[in-house]
């Protein structure tokens, strides 16, 4: 393993009794950039950030955090790290202020109180207000703030957005693209599809404990199903376009136009339509979550076989 990477993971297992919840997670994540991983609750998204951190030990496997081995110096590793967790800790008898005071004193108070009201300013987050009277949206800003209060060189959140209106989403991701800009990587699970698709530069889908895919967003979409309407300025007969591979005719109205599904890439149909008289193409683009399904279904397949 080398020191390059902000987050190396290889052979990771994990189980809880009979529950296998990792099964062999390789994963890597470049410094300064923005990673989101993908799965449903109860996928391994979870376990895999506490191993990140040893707040639990995992069966098996190597980890590197910012190049160092979290089993064997854990509070290296955390003091450089800002984590969010999906349920964060907090005093009922205690304000805002004083969660985050408490926050601050177990940072060793090595942090700009000026910077900690700002970010409050930012997500709009009232330091009086008592933490027994806050909304979820509200806990979950407070999550954010600790997280970011030490300008960390890495960011660990578990579903940074969960409660959180729309503006305070957007403002969320303005932070952590400001935060990487400072050169921070940033690290986040989700099962949000727009999240990952808004935020992040690469993605890796867990699937029960294993990564099944890991590539930049738009490559996913590239890869996936699409379903296409094509207009022609004369009826044609569109059979010659079923035997182009990948291409399933769903519909056709009179041979003047044609709705076709088209698995991968679009190369070998683009170039079967330069033979038609073509007037107009509509493309529906996949969104990732029809991509993250059609994952859960080919394994479901498979496992089937």
């Amino acid at each position: 393993m080398t020191d390059n990477k902000a987050i190396q993971v290889r052979g990771l297992t994990k189980s809880y009794g009979k529950v296998r919840a990792l099964r062999g997670v390789d994963l890597e994540v470049d410094r300064g950039e923005i990673f989101g991983f993908l799965g449903p609750n109860g996928a391994g998204k979870t376990t895999t950030i506490r191993c990140l951190l040893d707040l639990i030990r995992p069966d098996s496997g190597q980890i590197r955090v910012l190049g160092l081995d979290p089993q064997a110096v854990p509070v290296a590793v955390r003091s450089s790290v800002g984590y969010l967790p999906g349920e964060l800790s907090m005093e009922d008898g205690l304000k805002v202020e004083g969660q985050l005071r408490y926050y601050l004193d177990l940072r060793g108070n090595q942090v700009d109180w000026d910077h900690v009201r700002e970010l409050s300013q930012r997500l709009d987050l009232d330091l009086s207000m008592p933490i027994k009277n806050l909304s979820k949206g509200n806990k979950q800003k407070v999550g954010m703030v600790q997280a970011l209060m030490h300008r960390p060189r890495l960011l660990l959140l578990d579903e940074p957005t969960a409660g959180l209106d729309p503006l305070m989403q957007q403002e969320v991701y303005r932070l952590l693209r400001e935060a990487q800009a400072n050169g921070a990587t940033v690290f986040f699970s989700t099962h949000i599809i727009s999240e990952v698709e808004t935020l992040a530069e690469r993605v890796a889908i867990i699937r029960e404990g294993v990564i099944v895919e890991e590539a930049q967003p738009g490559r996913l979409v590239s890869m996936a199903m699409r379903r296409m309407w094509i207009r022609f300025l004369k009826p044609v007969d569109p059979a010659p376009l079923e035997n182009v591979e990948g291409v399933t005719l769903l519909s056709q109205s009179n041979g003047l136009r044609v709705h076709l599904q088209v698995e991968r890439e679009l190369d070998g149909l683009i170039k079967a339509l330069a033979s038609f008289p073509v007037s107009d193409i509509e493309i529906e683009r996949p969104s990732l979550e029809e991509i993250f399904l059609a994952y859960y279904r080919a394994g479901s397949v498979e496992e089937g076989n």
